[in-house]
């Protein structure tokens, strides 16, 4: 890889990056902004913001999977300060078929970005005492 190539999909290094949109009870839609993933499954994930997310507000996520875009709806389950940043629960709530195989991919993926990350000690949350 050199220092001039211009790649034109998300890298796999760069897998946990995401942006989202916040959906408020009444339908409207609110902000947008970006983020990270710390920690997903099938079901929900965890994930870092700069901002705080209201209370009560559900969020369309779009995930980077290779060369595929995937918007997932979820609803907030919790939120909380941690040095400088958010960190909120995120349950999944609408996954279709053909969504749940590219998230399944995507987790595969993420876990084991993770742990090869968490091997060389520089992984943004060192245990799931952080989350």
């Amino acid at each position: 890889m050199t220092s001039t190539e211009k790649r034109k999909f998300i890298r796999q290094d760069s897998i946990h990056l995401l942006d989202y949109l916040i959906v408020h009870n009444n339908g409207e839609t609110g902000s947008y902004s970006m983020g990270r993933t710390l920690d997903i499954s099938l079901n929900g994930m965890m994930m870092e913001t700069m901002y705080p997310l209201p209370e009560d507000i559900s969020l369309v996520i779009t995930l980077g999977i290779e060369n595929n875009l995937m918007d997932i709806a979820g609803h907030l389950t919790h939120t909380q300060k941690k040095c400088g940043r958010f960190i909120s629960g995120i349950e999944f709530v609408k996954v279709n078929k053909q969504g749940r195989k590219l998230l399944r991919h995507y987790v595969d993926i993420f876990q084991a970005r993770k742990h090869e990350l968490l091997s060389r000690n520089d992984f943004p949350l060192k245990n799931k005492k952080d989350l």
